[in-house]
């Protein structure tokens, strides 16, 4: 099974397994990664899932739609690698990602 690394706002890092057809976000949350809100569900209109992806990785994700992006411009933790984890579908080769949970907003 594919693996995800999650780091928590604490630093500390955590290896989930991550099960078929799960964003990165349904696999942060479902481990008990408690400070990813996620509180739209999946829905792309909040924000509260933002996470840094390892810049290895940037390149294999999908390209960012305009409201994702607009979502990220409210965030004062904005970074070249952020990204809404419920906008990743986590694929096998996505295997080792490594994301960390952004600073709340």
């Amino acid at each position: 099974m594919p693996k995800l690394i999650v780091v928590d706002r604490a630093g500390e890092e955590s290896e989930v397994q991550v099960g078929d057809g799960l964003t990165v976000m349904e696999a942060i949350r479902d481990n008990g990664f408690d400070e990813l809100l996620a509180l739209c569900g999946g829905c792309c209109s909040c924000a509260t899932c933002h996470v840094h992806v390892d810049p290895a990785f940037v390149d294999k994700l999908p390209a960012m739609s305009e409201d994702e992006d607009d979502l990220l411009e409210s965030s004062d933790h904005r970074e070249a690698n952020s990204r809404l984890s419920c906008q990743l579908p986590f694929t096998p080769e996505l295997d080792g990602l490594k994301v960390t949970i952004a600073p709340e907003d």
